[in-house]
C-alpha cells in the first residue's frame, strides 16, 4: 500500500489573489486571514488579494503564503484524507510543521514574520543574488562554486537539470560565468532581495533562535522531512536547531523528495499557491502520483485517494 505525502511551496509561488476563493466560500478558511491581521497587525486580506508593493517584500511574503495554505489545509483535512509524512520548501517547512501538529498557527505566522524581517535585514541591499543553474550536475555545481573566489554555494536542490546558487553578489556573477563556460545549459539570475540559504544569514537564524526559545512545540502527529538534512523527523527535540541551520544553509527538497520515494510514498499533495513543486516531483520521478491543491475545485482531485 502506498503513501501520501503533504508539500508546502516556498517564496516566489506567490501571487494576487492567492487563497480568495477560499476565503470566499468557506468561514473557517477566512478566520485564518482574519487572525493573521490580529497577530500581525496589517490586513493579511488586503495583502494577498489587492495589488500591493508588499507582496513580494520577504517581510510580508513567508507570512502571507503561509496563512493562505493554512486556509486551504483546513479544507482538505475536512476531507479525511491525511499524510503520512510532509515536507516543504524553505518557509513551505513551517507549513508542513503545522500540518503535523507541532506548531499552532499563530506561532508560526509570527515566526514567518519574524523571520522573514530577519532575513531581509541581514544583508545589505546589492551585496548578495542568487541564480538558477539549468542543464547541469549538482556535484558539478557545487565543485565550482568551492572553487570560486568569494561566498557563493548551492541554495536549492529542486531537482534534476534545476539547481539555485546563492551568495555574494560578485561570487555568484563569476560562478555563473563559470558554470556557462562549463556545460550549464543556462544561467539564470533571480529577482531576489538577498542571498537566501546562504552563510551570509546565519546571524538570521541566531536572531530567529532567540524568537523559537519563546515557542512550545506539541509532539508530531506524523514526521516531517527537514530541509537541511533530507532526513525524517520523528519527535520535536531537533526542530528548533534545524529551523535555525535551515536560513544559512541548502534546501534539500530534491534528496527529501528521494527519501520519501524510498520510504514508500507514491502520492504527492501540493498544498498551496502554484504549482512548482509539483514540477519538481515529477522531474525527480515520473512514476509517482502529483496532485496539486491551490483553488477549491481542486478538492475534487483528493476523491481517489484512500482516507487514512
Amino acid at each position: 500500500m502506498g503513501k501520501t505525502a503533504f508539500i508546502f511551496p516556498g517564496q516566489g509561488a506567490q501571487y494576487f489573489g492567492m487563497g480568495k476563493d477560499f476565503f470566499d466560500k468557506y468561514e473557517d478558511s477566512k478566520k485564518y486571514f482574519e487572525e493573521a491581521s490580529k497577530i500581525l497587525g496589517f490586513d493579511m486580506e488586503k495583502m494577498c488579494f489587492e495589488e500591493n508593493e508588499d507582496l513580494n517584500n520577504t517581510q510580508y511574503t513567508q507570512a502571507a503564503m503561509f496563512t493562505v495554505c493554512a486556509a486551504i489545509l483546513q479544507q482538505i483535512e475536512k476531507t479525511g484524507v491525511k499524510p503520512d509524512v510532509c515536507a516543504g520548501l524553505s518557509l513551505g517547512e513551517y507549513a508542513a510543521l503545522y500540518s503535523c501538529g507541532t506548531i499552532t498557527f499563530e506561532d508560526a505566522v509570527y515566526l514567518l514574520r519574524k523571520r522573514g524581517m530577519f532575513m531581509d535585514e541581514e544583508v545589505p541591499d546589492g551585496k548578495g543574488t542568487m541564480a538558477a543553474v539549468l542543464g547541469m550536475d549538482a556535484d558539478k555545481i557545487d565543485d565550482i562554486c568551492k572553487n570560486t573566489e568569494g561566498e557563493v554555494a548551492v541554495a536549492n536542490y529542486n531537482c534534476p537539470g534545476q539547481i539555485v546558487i546563492t551568495g555574494e553578489t560578485d561570487a555568484v556573477e563569476k560562478a555563473s560565468k563559470t558554470l556557462a563556460e562549463n556545460g550549464a545549459k543556462r544561467v539564470l539570475p533571480l529577482k531576489v532581495s538577498g542571498p537566501f540559504h546562504s552563510a551570509m544569514l546565519k546571524g538570521a537564524g541566531d536572531k530567529l533562535e532567540k524568537e523559537l526559545k519563546n515557542i512550545e512545540l506539541k509532539e508530531l502527529k506524523m514526521p516531517y522531512v527537514a530541509n537541511c538534512n533530507a532526513s525524517y523527523i520523528y519527535d520535536n527535540s531537533q526542530i528548533k536547531e534545524l529551523l535555525k541551520k535551515q536560513i544559512s544553509s541548502p534546501v534539500k527538497f530534491m534528496q527529501s523528495v528521494e527519501k520519501m520515494i524510498d520510504d514508500g510514498v507514491d502520492t504527492f499533495v501540493e498544498i498551496g499557491p502554484g504549482k512548482t513543486l509539483s514540477k519538481f516531483v515529477k522531474k525527480i520521478n515520473k512514476d509517482v502520483t502529483v496532485i496539486n491543491i491551490e483553488k477549491v475545485d481542486d478538492l475534487e482531485k483528493l476523491k481517489g485517494l484512500e482516507i487514512c
